[in-house]
């Protein structure tokens, strides 16, 4: 556990007040990203602040009326992950990156390049974030902020969203154990067949078709029939 030396602040602003917590550097910006699902010794001092640096204690009635709780953990869990913590220009750096491989991971498996209708690498979107300049907000749900990144990417990638259909038929050898991974992918239509075999219809983003043929030919040694449904 961090010292009162080497803590640091977490504060949230809202309803116009402010709320602080004295919390360890390391432990609260690894709750922050999920890294941490626990709150054990994030927490140096268990109290919530007006000022953490005068030692000003916020009122109870003022918690409860914002927080609708007097329970620590859960208004730690709340500051924490709405408010900001004073991060290090390392844990910024490492943030930023995290959200960016979630970003890139996203179109990757979304996108198409629609010249080829195959999926863009995650190199050739790296490489395109970085000439496009594209802003990444490390605090912001990597979901939240496609629709700009997409929009400032295309000026330098071609892009599109699409979803295609795929029908399969698993032989009944392979059937059983291969339902639960396509059953990830998202079945619309499902049919067990009389001698075993299972005949399914799964909508998946188009970039996801390497991923989804590499895993189920691997679970039934390529004795599978797959077909794009148009």
């Amino acid at each position: 556990m961090a010292s009162l030396d080497t803590a640091i602040i977490a504060h949230l602003e809202t309803h116009g007040e402010r709320f602080e917590l004295l919390v360890d550097s390391q432990l609260a910006y690894q709750y922050k990203i999920g890294k941490k699902t626990d709150l054990n010794n994030v927490l140096v001092v268990e109290e919530v602040f007006k000022d953490a640096k005068k030692g000003e204690r916020h009122k109870a009635e003022v918690i409860k009326k914002v927080f609708g709780t007097n329970d620590l953990r859960e208004i730690t869990d709340k500051i924490l992950k709405k408010g900001e913590i004073q991060l290090t220009t390392e844990q910024k750096r490492q943030m930023l990156q995290e959200k960016t491989k979630k970003i890139v991971a996203i179109l990757a498996r979304e996108c198409i390049d629609p010249r080829t209708d195959a999926p863009h690498p995650a190199v050739r979107i790296e490489k395109a974030l970085e000439e496009a300049k594209v802003h990444i907000d490390a605090f912001k749900d990597a979901g939240a902020q496609i629709d700009d990144v997409v929009k400032a990417l295309r000026l330098v990638l071609p892009l599109k969203f699409e979803k295609i259909k795929i029908a399969i038929r698993v032989p009944p050898e392979h059937a059983p154990r291969s339902y639960g991974t396509i059953k990830e992918f998202g079945i619309q239509k499902e049919e067990w067949q009389k001698d075993g075999s299972l005949i399914v219809v799964i909508e998946i983003p188009a970039g996801m078709q390497s991923e989804f043929y590499d895993k189920i030919n691997k679970l039934t040694n390529g004795n599978v029939e797959t077909k794009v449904i148009k």
